[in-house]
């Protein structure tokens, strides 16, 4: 979500902190799961407020995760990537929460703390916002994907 390999890591740090701090409140592994989810979030929201300007960067660029390789087409995955980055930061949140760690609505509001109603008008008001941006050929990249129409 921060974009920038040494703030993740900085936040990292902050998390661990916390946790290290709190750590006789952790009741088992989910609730230290959601809990490492939720400060995580609300500490790269927080980063995020901070910051005057926001550098958007290709979502490939952000990451050094070694991913499994994808039969879809990697200029509209660039793209599509690209368009989520430019998302607000608490849309943004709500997206990678539902489509990189498959939550659904109801976890996605517990670990943001809003109201599912919000977490769903984000999801839909998102896509629709991807998928006008995609079918325009908007977004940072000069990927045009033929026929992709759907994030």
């Amino acid at each position: 979500m921060v974009w920038d390999r040494h703030a993740a890591e900085d936040l990292a740090q902050e998390v661990f902190m916390q946790l290290y701090r709190r750590l006789a409140r952790v009741q088992s592994d989910t609730h230290l799961v959601f809990w490492l989810r939720q400060v995580t979030l609300r500490l790269a929201i927080d980063r995020l407020r901070r910051e005057a300007t926001h550098r958007v960067v290709p979502l490939e660029e952000g990451l050094d995760v070694a991913a499994e390789p994808s039969e879809s087409d990697p200029l509209l995955r660039r793209r599509l990537h690209a368009l989520v980055a430019q998302l607000p930061a608490a849309a943004r949140a709500v997206v990678l929460l539902r489509y990189q760690e498959d939550l659904d609505p109801i976890e996605i509001a517990a670990t943001l703390d809003m109201p599912v109603n919000t977490v769903k008008s984000h999801l839909k008001r998102s896509l629709e916002e991807l998928r006008t941006q995609l079918a325009s050929g908007g977004g940072s990249t000069d990927a045009s994907p033929a026929g992709a129409t759907r994030p």
